[in-house]
């Protein structure tokens, strides 16, 4: 029976908090122009600090798995029974 609501649906409708604010002009009446430029400073700021954070970590280590060297096969050895080491070297 899609659409309906049983009687335990009809009280769990909750209410969003409203959201605390980032940023609060604490003194001054900002233009539109002004908030928007201050927004941009912050944001660059953030940015800047968190792509400094990043590059502080170092790189990744680099997996063996797709590491060059795994393709390269041993060289094979001369000597009695070479031709069945060379399917196992």
């Amino acid at each position: 029976m899609a659409g309906e609501t049983t009687p335990e649906d009809e009280g769990t409708e909750t209410t969003a908090a409203p959201a605390k604010p980032v940023l609060r002009v604490v003194r001054g009446d900002l233009t539109p122009e002004e908030l928007a430029a201050m927004v941009a400073v912050v944001a660059a700021r953030n940015a800047a600090a968190a792509h400094a954070a990043a590059n502080a970590a170092g790189p990744k280590p680099r997996s063996e798995w797709g590491h060059p060297s795994r393709a390269a096969r041993t060289p094979l050895r001369v000597g009695p029974d070479a031709w069945r080491r060379s399917a196992w070297a």
